[in-house]
């Protein structure tokens, strides 16, 4: 295990803000998390878990402790019929792996092109995009819990999948470390295009739904179109990506915000009877623009779902963003939404 002190954390993450790290380690075996674990518990450091850094928002004062950056490698093919059986290490970048199923004919994950990130935070997030979400494929999540030093693996219903949401993150918060994810795709199967925009796009440019590498590029254009690609030379990619959840309200509540907003608000039913709502519609129509700016930091020229770093931005600035939307959103339409990435604090 190679101790680090003082490691900038800001570099390490998408929307580029944070603190440094008071000590880092860099895991690229299961060994190496044994020992960082002992570590962390023997001389009493708080810990913090680090993928892609693409779905989370550091203390600009940094971690006041050990930040473990996992970095397990590995693909392996278990099993190839009916179904191609895939298990990927929880360090492996989520985006190369997409490609690699496409470029292979294995559909079931390629709505999800384009996403930045590890495949290690996929499950814990369930996450999803364009009509399609991980927990479709996911057949198995090796896991080490930090309460005991043991591996285990999870079954997809043992998972307890939602939307954005899982065992990891809603249930057992912190207890576990995901090692690896499974996957059960098709091999020469079609795309599951179920999102108005994807559709439209397809047809647009001719693109069979047999056609995964098409399907894929056609996701990546649409996305680019957001700002939600990581792109250098795109300012408005700088980001966590979507920075708010779309709200999900009961049949009642529905009724109450239709008479604010009207039925022409864009609204899905849900499976249970309730209905998803869209935050971006909830954000524009409560007065904020697409562009807007709130000292460094400000939502995205291409989407208002995505708060954007413009240079030297703060999480103090975002957090204050964030609580401005939340409280017109509030007030318009009487609706709540939550930030997706997960917010963490500095030194206590």
């Amino acid at each position: 295990m190679r101790l680090e002190h003082s490691v900038p954390l800001a570099p390490l993450t998408t929307i580029g803000i944070g603190g440094p790290a008071r000590l880092f380690v860099r895991i690229t075996t299961v060994d190496e998390l044994h020992e960082a674990l002992q570590y962390a518990e023997a001389n009493h450091e708080r810990l913090l878990i680090l993928g892609g850094g693409s779905n989370m928002l550091l203390d600009d004062r940094g971690f006041d402790g050990l930040v473990l950056q996992i970095d397990l490698r590995g693909v392996t093919i278990e099993s190839e019929g009916e179904r191609v059986v895939v298990r990927v290490a929880a360090g492996e970048s989520w985006d190369a792996f997409v490609e690699r199923a496409v470029n292979n004919g294995w559909a079931g994950v390629e709505c999800l092109s384009g996403i930045p990130g590890s495949v290690g935070a996929t499950p814990i997030q369930n996450v999803g995009a364009y009509g399609q979400d991980v927990s479709e494929t996911i057949i198995r999540v090796e896991a080490l819990d930090r309460t005991t030093g043991r591996v285990r693996d999870f079954t997809n219903e043992e998972c307890r999948f939602g939307y954005r949401a899982s065992l990891f993150k809603n249930v057992e918060v912190d207890r576990w470390i995901v090692l690896a994810v499974t996957f059960r795709l098709t091999p020469n199967g079609e795309a599951a295009v179920r999102y108005p925009e994807l559709q439209r796009h397809l047809e647009e440019h001719g693109i069979a739904t047999t056609d995964l590498r098409g399907v894929r590029a056609s996701v990546i254009a649409i996305r680019k179109r957001k700002g939600m690609v990581l792109d250098p030379n795109d300012p408005d990619s700088r980001s966590d990506g979507s920075f708010f959840m779309n709200p999900i309200v009961t049949a009642e509540e529905y009724a109450a915000f239709a008479e604010r907003a009207g039925n022409t608000a864009p609204h899905f039913p849900e499976r249970d009877g309730r209905m998803k709502l869209s935050a971006a519609w909830l954000i524009e129509h409560a007065g904020f623009a697409k562009g807007f700016t709130h000292g460094n930091v400000g939502l995205s020229s291409k989407h208002t779902l995505a708060i954007v770093n413009r240079g030297g931005g703060t999480a103090r600035e975002v957090l204050e963003l964030v609580a401005m939307i939340q409280e017109k959103v509030g007030e318009a339409f009487g609706v709540a939404i939550h930030p997706e990435p997960n917010v963490i604090e500095g030194p206590r």
